[in-house]
């Protein structure tokens, strides 16, 4: 679970720090010859189709160009997201606000991660949102490797 940026400065750059060392760290790893596959709720939708109101979540945290410009370094890095390998369809998402009923109407946020080192990738067979598993504001995702 990464940090959510909240509505304040100082939890966004507590976020933006967390990223900063956690990228060192896996990077770190990587370097040693290990795979990495990062999993959990990143608290950003990286891309317009990773949410269902871009335009209007462009001030709120989980959606601010800074926090996306981190997933597009981790990107450059070599990681990759790995439900996007498979599809580019709108409309998944794995989080929903509770306060509006949100997930009854589906607008949603992707917010939730697999991302996998590029030299890992020809293990990756299929990545799922489960999107009909009911029980908490996300959903789980299932990352099948070979």
């Amino acid at each position: 679970y990464f940090p959510n940026g909240q509505k304040d400065h100082i939890r966004l750059q507590y976020k933006l720090d967390f990223y900063d060392a956690f990228l060192e760290q896996i990077e770190e790893n990587r370097r040693n010859g290990n795979n990495i596959i990062v999993c959990g709720d990143v608290n950003t939708a990286h891309k317009s189709i990773d949410l269902a109101r871009p335009r209007q979540n462009e001030n709120v945290s989980g959606f601010l160009p800074i926090e996306r410009k981190w997933i597009d370094k981790l990107v450059s890095k070599g990681y990759v997201d790995t439900f996007r390998e498979f599809t580019q369809d709108p409309e998944q998402y794995t989080w929903w606000s509770y306060r509006t009923a949100a997930r009854e109407r589906n607008i949603g946020w992707r917010i939730d991660y697999f991302f996998a080192n590029m030299e890992f990738r020809s293990y990756l067979k299929n990545a799922l949102i489960l999107d009909d598993v009911l029980g908490s504001d996300h959903c789980p995702i299932a990352l099948e490797i070979a």
